[in-house]
């Protein structure tokens, strides 16, 4: 079976990078108790509040991409993955670089350095194949990307990529959180709920 994953917000958590970020430029509380979807809330709804939040997103997803987390359970899916012979494909939207980015870090080599550290490429570790991590520019990109590799199953944090008009019926979607107004997409809250209806077929 091939799987293919998301990468931002699926794999890789950003909560606590994006709220340090934040108060150290001072655009949030020390005593803010939020992740990343409070702290953009909140960021955004000051003055310039959009641009403050471009350059939030441009440093966390660029010099700071090695203070993300594996979110929870990540690794235990792959692993079983790989034991059950299934092949994984990281499919990411991700630009080069990052909107309001003054030094100019490449998102992507970011992005597989983390996973470099983390044991991804490792025979020893998850044993994902470097060529089977592919980034693309725009959404319209990564939809046509998982439509060319055509996986059995496609694991998203995003609505938008999995109800995309030209994502491909044969995939089977999954949808990491909560699913809102789409009755008929497969969604499970956790990675343990993602592996055992992906990986054993079960619940």
């Amino acid at each position: 079976m091939r799987i293919g994953i998301d990468f931002d917000n699926t794999i890789a958590c950003y909560d606590a990078v994006f709220a340090q970020a934040a108060r150290h430029r001072n655009l949030i509380p020390a005593s803010f108790p939020g992740g990343k979807s409070a702290v953009r809330a909140a960021v955004r709804s000051l003055p310039d509040g959009e641009a403050h939040w471009q350059g939030l997103q441009g440093w966390v997803y660029g010099a700071g991409m090695a203070n993300a987390a594996l979110i929870p359970g990540v690794g235990d899916f792959l692993n079983s993955a790989r034991r059950l012979g299934h092949e994984v494909f990281i499919i990411s939207h991700k630009t080069e670089y990052g909107h309001f980015d003054p030094l100019r870090v490449n998102l992507r080599d970011a992005a597989l350095a983390w996973m470099e550290a983390r044991g991804f490429f490792d025979p020893a570790g998850f044993g994902l194949a470097r060529a089977n991590v592919i980034f693309e520019a725009t959404r319209d990109d990564k939809v046509a990307r998982i439509a060319a590799v055509s996986p059995d199953w496609f694991i998203d944090d995003l609505e938008e990529v999995l109800t995309h008009p030209a994502f491909p019926p044969t995939v089977r979607r999954m949808l990491f959180g909560e699913a809102h107004g789409n009755a008929g997409l497969a969604c499970r809250p956790d990675w343990p709920a993602i592996a055992r209806k992906v990986l054993a077929h079960a619940d």
